[in-house]
């Protein structure tokens, strides 16, 4: 299972560094439209919605991401700022408020629509970050998922190797205080490396500040992780898919940038401000 995890892992990323440094613009949106579809199609099943309800679901969907792309592309830049300041305040409120309170309660929604608006609130966003920060710049796009899958490595194998004590064990029994540990351990390492490649070491007063925000990154992300693995234990399945061989489907790849690159592309939207 391990090999075939890596295998999947290293072909993933070949292919997302091909197309976030080779696709134009258009072609990152057209490939930034598929993933969210697939990531509706998987979250239409956690949601469990069925039969015409899943399909007029899936519809609206599409419309819903078409618009996306198309206001991405084509909206003049000057009428993008508010409407991409909604979609992102609305991404943080969820995240730092509702979904830790949805957690903390076990809240399991009876109605399969309010899933899927969920599920929108979730992906949308994500998409959107993903178009904005890949334009600023493939490199802090790609940094920014860096650290999660550097979180994400390092948590799996601290937890493996430590771990005892249970961090969320009525959500996700494998998880572990010792790999959220590991995670901080990682990212610490990673930013530190970036930092010394970069130059960015030598601002004393900057570069604290960001491993202190790589910390609140690892944070977010095992939000993301963790409300995944409720949803998908509340719809009584193991993965969310069965897309990439050992990893599960999209949204068990993806589950933390869902928590984390709306929130930066927010942080990055303000400072346009100052």
């Amino acid at each position: 299972m391990l090999k075939q995890r890596v295998l999947t892992a290293i072909v993933l990323l070949a292919l997302l560094l091909l197309a976030l440094f080779a696709l134009p613009s258009w072609g990152w949106a057209i490939l930034v439209g598929v993933m969210l579809m697939q990531g509706i199609a998987e979250w239409t099943t956690l949601a469990k919605l069925e039969g015409g309800e899943a399909s007029k679901f899936r519809a609206i969907s599409l419309l819903l991401v078409l618009a996306l792309l198309a206001f991405e592309l084509f909206a003049p830049a000057q009428s993008q700022f508010l409407p991409k300041l909604a979609l992102y305040i609305i991404s943080a409120l969820l995240w730092i408020f509702i979904i830790p309170a949805w957690m903390i309660a076990n809240w399991k929604p009876s109605n399969p629509w309010l899933m899927g608006i969920t599920g929108w609130a979730l992906l949308l966003p994500t998409g959107l970050a993903m178009l904005d920060l890949r334009t600023i710049s493939p490199w802090l796009l790609l940094g920014l998922m860096g650290l999660v899958w550097v979180a994400d490595s390092a948590a799996y194998f601290a937890g493996r190797r430590f771990g005892k004590h249970k961090l969320a064990a009525a959500i996700s029994p494998g998880k572990t205080w010792e790999g959220v540990a590991g995670a901080m351990l990682g990212v610490t390492i990673y930013v530190v490396a970036v930092a010394w490649y970069s130059g960015l070491y030598h601002q004393y007063l900057i570069f604290p500040s960001v491993v202190v925000a790589a910390w609140w990154w690892v944070g977010l992300s095992v939000i993301g992780d963790l409300f995944e693995s409720l949803i998908k234990r509340q719809a009584g399945v193991k993965d969310s898919g069965s897309l990439l061989p050992g990893h599960g489907g999209l949204l068990d790849r993806i589950d933390a940038l869902t928590s984390t690159l709306p929130l930066a592309a927010l942080v990055i939207l303000l400072q346009t401000l100052a």
